[in-house]
């Protein structure tokens, strides 16, 4: 009986223990992961920003953010987001082949979740020709 109960009591610290830790690591929260520019014109650049809060406890640092394809630029904040902090992640695509796109962007950084994969997506329709041209 004595070993059933010293055996409850490790089992009843070990979880105790555990629960008390907590995790400081930073972590985001996204306003939104994807974005639709919809139909947008070839050859104009179209730009949006990704927001986002540190919802961890440590300061949260982006080490790159990288886009699938050359036809997209990202850029975003250097510095450390502290906690409830926001930043910016901006993201510009080059319209320049009409048709359909949806590109990924893939952001590292210290995050609980080390990867986040950001999205957008829309349709580059052809310049309308202007009226007496051919």
């Amino acid at each position: 009986m004595k070993k059933i109960i010293l055996l409850f009591a490790v089992i009843a610290g070990f979880a105790l223990n555990a629960s008390a830790q907590t995790d400081t690591k930073p972590e985001f929260k996204f306003v939104s992961e994807t974005h639709d520019f919809g139909k947008i014109p070839q050859g104009v650049p179209v730009t949006t920003n990704f927001e986002f809060t540190n919802v961890g406890v440590e300061p949260l640092i982006l080490t790159e953010v990288k886009p699938t394809c050359g036809c997209t630029i990202a850029d975003y904040t250097k510095t450390p987001v502290k906690k409830g902090e926001k930043g910016i992640i901006k993201i510009t695509y080059n319209a320049a082949a009409v048709a359909p796109f949806s590109k990924a962007i893939v952001v590292t950084s210290n995050a609980k979740t080390p990867q986040k994969y950001l999205n957008i997506t829309g349709e580059v329709i052809a310049k309308a020709a202007a009226p007496g041209t051919r």
